[in-house]
């Protein structure tokens, strides 16, 4: 067991914890643009308030562009101001896209985000060093553990907890958390100590959200996750909200737009990722979110 173990963390961690429960961060994002540095909680990690997603229908929209294609998009959005990028173990070649696409630009002039998949008989460090290869980064500004769905995830996750703390000691990893489906996996979000930063669905009419089955197709239960996004803020928790604009669902930009008021002024949210196909979906987001901070 590392020295930086779960058990240590978590008792080392009680009075940041009590001073973060004080609600000295804002539950309502404060004016500014999309392309602002914001910081997501007690991490003290960084990111831009509009990210970068590549995980639409699990990647497949971002790999059909190509490598060629995807590139420019990733550098279209760069230059737009956009330097958070985010990607998960489970969205195929993406993590290898992204270093490509990426390579160049140095490392501490973006954030990168990566998705863990928690599964049992895996080494969390073996993993993670070969998520990060594939990158082609040294390190993760963030790390989540990725689709937390039963009520049992903080005890069935434990070994994987253990492991991102050890790949923090090692510097392999800055800020970590975890990302959520399903009321039942949420409602452990608040009051979980080990927790620094939680990646929730929100939208303003629940598509794709959170809803008593975590695999439903029917809407989710947009008043119970704004609940619980606004207490695990108010615990000192970074969140990052997806699902923005239901997978694709919203095909009108009044939809669009509402979704982004919804996540800033009524949740709260530190931080949007979305995926994006071409320059126009990326220029529409930046506008959205600009509008939404006004």
């Amino acid at each position: 067991m590392p020295q930086c173990s779960r058990r240590n963390f978590l008792k080392t961690g009680l009075a940041g914890a009590a001073l973060a429960g004080t609600g000295s961060l804002p539950l309502r994002a404060a004016r500014g643009t999309a392309t602002d540095w914001v910081t997501l909680g007690k991490s003290g990690v960084k990111v831009t308030r509009l990210a970068f997603g590549t995980g639409t229908f699990s990647g497949r929209t971002q790999r059909e562009l190509g490598q060629d294609q995807f590139t420019r998009l990733v550098r279209h959005a760069y230059d737009r101001g956009i330097r958070f990028f985010e990607t998960a173990e489970s969205y195929g070649e993406m993590h290898k896209m992204l270093g490509v696409a990426l390579k160049g630009i140095p490392r501490d002039a973006y954030r990168l985000m990566s998705k863990v998949t928690t599964r049992e008989g895996v080494n969390p460090q073996e993993k993670i060093d070969e998520l990060r290869k594939l990158a082609n980064t040294d390190y993760f500004d963030v790390l989540l553990m990725h689709y937390q769905h039963v009520a049992s995830w903080p005890a069935d996750t434990v070994r994987w907890q253990d492991g991102i703390l050890e790949a923090k000691s090692k510097k392999a990893v800055v800020g970590y958390g975890a990302s959520v489906h399903g009321l039942p996996a949420l409602r452990r979000f608040p009051g979980n100590k080990w927790l620094e930063i939680a990646m929730i669905r929100m939208n303003h009419n629940g598509t794709k959200m959170d809803a008593e089955a975590y695999n439903t197709s029917s809407s989710g239960n947009v008043g119970e996750v704004v609940t619980h996004t606004k207490q695990v803020r108010s615990e000192g928790m970074g969140v990052i909200s997806m699902k923005l604009v239901g997978e694709g669902a919203f095909t009108s930009r009044e939809d669009r737009q509402a979704a982004m008021r919804h996540a800033f002024r009524n949740a709260g949210v530190d931080c949007v990722t979305v995926g994006y196909k071409n320059t126009a979906e990326i220029d529409e987001a930046i506008e959205n979110l600009n509008l939404a901070l006004a």
